[in-house]
């Protein structure tokens, strides 16, 4: 069964990405993807990092180049326990609601992460792995996965 736009946006899937990150360190309630802006402005704590990793079966390395970061950075963000600045915070809010309309579309998680690797002429031969750390790339997979999820083709 594929998941409709009204099912990728619905209270119950952001009460899910609530879970996947924590909701120790995401306090506020997300109804939608501005809510990101606004809790990232006072900084999300480091450690969900860690918990979006460990969600999605991502060794640190993976999770270090997702975020374009190196896996020294990403320990020393992990042990200072200081707030992560605001574009890390959305970049990772952004990177786990995109994951995980990916694995709602795809119905298994491990169907998603192969699609993520394939080069797709949707996207102009590239993988849509590769656009999700460039300005507006997770929109564009975002865009093609709602595409995959409405049947049209891509």
């Amino acid at each position: 069964m594929i998941l409709s736009e009204s099912n990728y946006s619905s209270r119950q899937h952001y009460d899910k990405l609530t879970t996947i990150l924590g909701q120790k360190y995401v306090s506020e309630k997300i109804e939608n993807p501005f809510d990101f802006i606004k809790m990232a402005i006072n900084g999300i704590d480091a450690e969900i990092i860690m918990n979006f990793g460990r969600y999605f079966n991502l060794t640190k390395s993976e999770t270090a180049r997702l975020l374009s970061i190196s896996e020294p950075t990403l320990y020393r963000w992990i042990k200072s326990a200081k707030p992560l600045d605001r574009k890390f915070s959305i970049q990772l809010f952004e990177l786990t609601d995109l994951f995980l309309y990916g694995t709602e579309v795809f119905e298994k998680s491990d169907y998603f992460f192969k699609w993520l690797d394939l080069p797709n002429a949707a996207l102009g031969g590239l993988a849509p792995v590769e656009l999700l750390d460039v300005p507006g790339g997770i929109d564009k997979v975002k865009d093609l996965l709602g595409r995959i999820d409405y049947g049209v083709y891509s």
